[in-house]
């Protein structure tokens, strides 16, 4: 199943309608400007137009004609929390142990967050060249891109049994064959079947299913046992150097900012005087020290928004995520 999705106004635009609904609304005469920014007041807190701002801009997919209505639905949301949290103060539960920490970690998080962000500024934009060897050096994304009708079964099994299972999928004749063969020997499987187009694939396996032809199956470990994929059969939809452009721009320019982020916390790593204790010192002593990986939020904030890509009508969300970025 497809889904084509719209493009999205900017961000700043609805906000932008929003906060000046909410001005134009506020002002009545010789008000002063605070009163402007008041959109409500809850016993004797205020609720303002910048808290109903900050929401809405984290809104995606809201067009400009709907700020009105959604800032509504937002101030009543604002409303429920603020009447909460002044409970929540009377109970005294801002100073619970784990609110207090679960309050500290998100700053913490907030703080590092803003960090990976200033830093990927440094980052330079590709060049044209840049965007161009990549177009030609990735032709099953593009120039050769297809889309592939094909047929999964995951299987659960121990590593041991991996090699008769890899066996038995060479000889079968069909992949009917290879189900009753499963079945015949008590292996717990699931089946599915899907259309997928060249970017819904991941990255590092897109070459090899450029590679295959139809009919032609292959087996890849997992955590659990083992999935077996079948190229049922695909059909040739390529995309031109035009409408690849933004997404390979916008990945490079990505691929950057997570460089250049890494090699700053790298620094910073052999800069700071970094000391593990107890279990975890034993752990460190037995193993060579790693920056660890970038955090899910880390990531989000170098990486565009995710988008389900559509079989046909390829557009720059789709491309960028089949070269990996973060859905």
């Amino acid at each position: 199943m497809t889904r084509t999705f719209q493009a999205r106004p900017g961000r700043a635009a609805v906000a932008a309608a929003m906060a000046a609904m909410l001005l134009l609304a506020g002002c009545s005469g010789d008000k002063k400007d605070k009163a402007s920014q008041t959109a409500a007041k809850v016993n004797k807190e205020e609720i303002t137009v910048h808290q109903i701002n900050f929401v809405m801009q984290q809104q995606r997919g809201l067009k400009p004609e709907q700020a009105d209505a959604a800032s509504r639905q937002i101030l009543e949301r604002l409303i429920d929390q603020e009447l909460a949290v002044q409970k929540a103060e009377d109970l005294k539960l801002d100073r619970d142990p784990k609110v207090v920490q679960q309050l500290e970690a998100a700053k913490r998080e907030i703080i590092a967050r803003a960090y990976v962000e200033k830093t990927g500024e440094a980052a330079a934009k590709p060049t044209p060249e840049a965007i161009k060897k990549y177009y030609d050096e990735h032709p099953a994304l593009f120039k050769e891109r297809r889309i592939y009708s094909i047929q999964e079964v995951g299987i659960e099994a121990t590593p041991d049994q991996l090699p008769a299972l890899r066996q038995h999928l060479q000889d079968a004749k069909s992949i009917g064959d290879f189900v009753e063969y499963l079945k015949a020997n008590n292996f717990k499987f699931t089946g599915n079947q899907a259309v997928r187009s060249a970017e819904q694939l991941p990255l590092n396996m897109l070459d090899a299913f450029a590679k295959m032809k139809d009919g032609q199956a292959v087996l890849a470990p997992t955590p659990t046992g083992a999935q077996v994929i079948v190229l049922a059969g695909s059909r040739t939809e390529p995309v031109d150097e035009a409408r690849a452009k933004p997404a390979i721009e916008q990945f490079l320019w990505n691929d950057a900012k997570r460089k250049l982020i890494e090699a700053d916390m790298k620094a910073m790593r052999e800069a700071a005087k970094i000391e593990y204790v107890g279990k975890f010192a034993e752990a460190a002593a037995s193993a060579p020290a790693a920056a660890p990986a970038p955090t899910a939020s880390a990531a989000d904030s170098v990486a565009p928004p995710p988008a389900a890509p559509a079989a046909s009508g390829l557009g720059a969300d789709a491309i960028a995520k089949g070269m990996g970025l973060k859905k």
